[in-house]
This record gives C-alpha cells, structure tokens and sequence, in this order.
C-alpha cells in the first residue's frame, strides 16, 4: 500500500492497495459521510479493495478534503478519477458506499473523461437539491455499465428511486438481506463488486 496525495485545491489523501501481480485497473473507493465516521477505512470498503487486489485491480480508497455540503465532495471524486485514469492509463471504476455511493454517481456523470464502470452499494437517492444520485444516472452514458447493490432492510437512506432508475437504464441491480450497514455481509458485498468490475474493466475490455 502507499499513500496518495490527490491534485487538486483541496488536500484530499488516499491509500492505494496494489495487487501483488500485475495492475489491470483501478478503481477508486468513495467512503460514507465523514461526518458521521466515513472514511477511507470503513471496513466495506476495505473489504471490496481486498477482492479486487485479487482480481489483478488496485484500489485507491480515500479521505474526502474539509467539509463542503457535498459540493466539494462531489470534486473530490473526480478528481480522484482524473488521478487514477492519468496514472497508468488503466480502466477506470468507481465504487461507493451510502454517502460514497451517491457522490460516485453524481461524479461519474460529468467527469471526463467518465470512468468505465461504477458500482455502488446503499446510495442515497439525494444529498441535496442540486446533489440528485438518482438522477445523475440519466446523463451517465448508456456505455458506462452501472451496478447498485442494496439492502432490503435499509430504512436509513432513500434508495428506492436509484435502483428504480437504474433498471429503467438495464443496469445491474442485486438486493442483499441486510439493513444500511450490512453486517455480516462484507464478503458478499466484496464478491459482488469485484466480480462486477472483473467483468466490466478486465474482460469486457480483452475482448
């Protein structure tokens, strides 16, 4: 693992987690709220990172800068996109969790270049009025392959209208038998958002 120092006005650090062989992508990891504990050490995301690093996929999980109502969250993002697409010209994914997860979905539809896939797990439908997850995913490309994973007991977040969007879109959409944190269910999640980004940026990308 090494320590990343994202460009940028803000002072945005991350951990980047390298597979042992070689790097076929990368995908950049978005952590919960911070306010309420999010970081680039939830263990959901350091679960997922842990799966793709045995994929062949480095993972980039990170610390957003001082808080910004989400605004500067949301650049936060992307401009750990732009770090991790310029670093080795690799494939690019996106990953988030809650907070993360609607922050990789509002990123995801005006970075560019836009990254090759996103899955997300437990996002919000909405941060704030002008912060819409939901529908960020309508000018998300058709091309950039979309999976959102949720719990069926989650009652902390409005997910409802993402996963609805997402399958008017035919993205991937998979229901987990959880609530909003998931317990006991780190390995499935990391199962499921590896697989998805093995899919999507090793072998879709071979063919």
């Amino acid at each position: 693992m090494s320590d990343v120092l994202i460009p940028g006005s803000r002072d945005v650090r991350g951990t980047l987690e390298e597979p042992a062989g070689e790097t076929e992508a990368i995908v950049v990891a978005c952590p919960p709220h911070p306010q309420q504990g999010g970081s680039r050490s939830d263990p959901r995301l350091v679960a997922v990172s842990k799966a793709l690093c045995e994929a062949g996929i480095a993972c980039l999980r990170f610390d957003y800068g001082p808080w910004d109502e989400g605004d500067g969250e949301r650049a936060d993002v992307r401009n750990a996109v732009r770090w991790a697409r310029d670093e080795d010209d690799l494939p690019v994914g996106v990953f988030g969790y809650s907070f993360g997860a609607s922050l990789a979905l509002l990123a995801a539809a005006d970075v560019d270049p836009a990254p090759d896939a996103v899955a997300v797990l437990a996002p919000a439908a909405r941060l704030a009025d002008d912060l819409d997850a939901a529908a960020a995913l309508g000018p998300l490309s058709s091309e950039t392959p979309v999976r959102v994973l949720y719990g069926e007991r989650d009652t902390t977040v409005d997910w409802e209208p993402v996963v609805e969007r997402a399958r008017e879109r035919g993205d991937e959409v998979t229901a987990l038998p959880a609530d909003h944190f998931f317990l006991g269910k780190r390995e499935a999640i990391a199962e499921a958002a590896a697989g998805f980004f093995e899919g999507e940026l090793l072998e879709s990308g071979s063919q």
